[in-house]
């Protein structure tokens, strides 16, 4: 008898206040040191970012007031989780698989066996995926197939980012810093989002995971995003004084030249398209298509692009607007506002899609309801 997985429950945590986009060079502190025109740059450019992403307001796990940070990835991570299972109806020993997908971390024992910790789960099986905007659907690919194989009941899947301490003015080498080291800044803030998947072998109501995809095409293609870390452990003083941790990205005008492919679509659509291939996906009966990514410039490219695919301008939904976009958790937020604003008859269908520019990997999943 075929297993099917669902999606018992969900939950999201957003750290601190609301902080308007306005807000952001002031809240997170002005660069003092860096060169005269960087400083001049930063508070420039900001109205123009803003219309470029379209986000309202975001999240921050930072008090500019004292500079210290008043949540991180586990504390995040745990508060999340236990929305989640609350909402599914289960207790720590219910779980034995934790999957958390997230961008880079360096802290030895892994993240997943501090939240297991924290949750007081006893034994479970843990993963730990670090693959940036796309662990998350990578996770989530996991426990579809681990629980599909009857081997795990309940699946925990968890996502944080704590993107701001990235973004304040301390953790630079300011004496180094380019437009491109402080790009970001205005693009991720923090937040954490979790789901519960569990083993089901009747269909009974609810939400059930379909389809789930991963791929990577970046082999060929320049990297639009990432830091300057050798693959090898490293003296944080030489890192500071070479400026290896700053993170940088591309301008967005840059972007189509990077993220456009040969036969004149997105790498986001080609991939769209496999996965819709690959999968034999009929979007006849879709009533959403979240689109996570953080540019509202993108994110109506995109739009244009698929709506040859036969998706509708009003199936697209994001929450980055309200919310901001934080990163690798940004997935589960989303589907976790959408299905508190929204109400589904049996048969709709729920499909997530990402493209991540570090080295342009892309993933998706689909839900659908019964």
């Amino acid at each position: 008898m075929a297993i099917n997985v669902k999606l018992s429950g969900a939950g999201t945590y957003l750290p601190g206040n609301p902080i308007d986009f306005d807000q952001i060079n002031d809240y997170l502190g002005e660069f003092k040191e860096a060169p005269k025109k960087i400083k001049n740059w930063a508070g420039r450019v900001q109205p123009i970012i803003k219309e470029m992403l379209g986000i309202n307001h975001c999240y921050y796990a930072f008090d500019n007031e004292t500079r210290t940070f008043t949540d991180d990835n586990l504390t995040m991570s745990v508060k999340a989780a236990k929305k989640a299972m609350e909402e599914a109806g289960v207790l720590a020993k219910d779980i034995d698989l934790l999957i958390y997908g997230g961008a880079y971390s360096h802290q030895i024992p892994p993240i997943t066996t501090r939240i297991q910790e924290e949750l007081g789960i006893d034994m479970c099986g843990e993963i730990h995926i670090h693959s940036n905007c796309t662990s998350i659907y990578k996770a989530i690919k996991l426990a579809h197939v681990m629980l599909a194989s009857g081997e795990y009941k309940n699946a925990l899947v968890i996502s944080s980012s704590v993107a701001s301490s990235c973004f304040i003015p301390e953790f630079y080498n300011q004496t180094l810093i380019t437009k491109e080291d402080i790009f970001l800044r205005w693009y991720l803030c923090d937040g954490a989002g979790a789901m519960v998947f569990t083993a089901a072998k009747d269909e009974k109501e609810g939400l059930y995971l379909e389809d789930t995809y991963f791929e990577s095409t970046g082999s060929k293609k320049l990297s639009a995003m990432g830091n300057s870390y050798p693959y090898h452990w490293t003296n944080p003083r030489e890192d500071y004084e070479n400026g290896y941790h700053h993170i940088r990205q591309i301008y967005l005008n840059e972007m189509r030249d990077y993220a456009m492919e040969e036969n004149g679509k997105s790498i986001f659509y080609n991939a769209l398209v496999r996965m819709l291939n690959e999968k034999n996906i009929d979007l006849k009966d879709l009533k959403h298509f979240v689109v996570n990514m953080p540019s509202k410039f993108v994110r109506e490219l995109i739009i244009e692009e698929c709506l040859g695919l036969g998706i509708r301008k009003d199936q697209f939904y994001s929450a980055i607007e309200d919310v901001g976009y934080a990163g690798p958790p940004a997935a589960l937020i989303s589907i976790d506002n959408l299905l508190k604003e929204e109400t589904y008859e049996s048969g709709d269908l729920i499909f997530s899609f990402v493209m991540e520019v570090s080295k342009f990997m892309q993933a998706g999943f689909t839900l659908r309801k019964i």
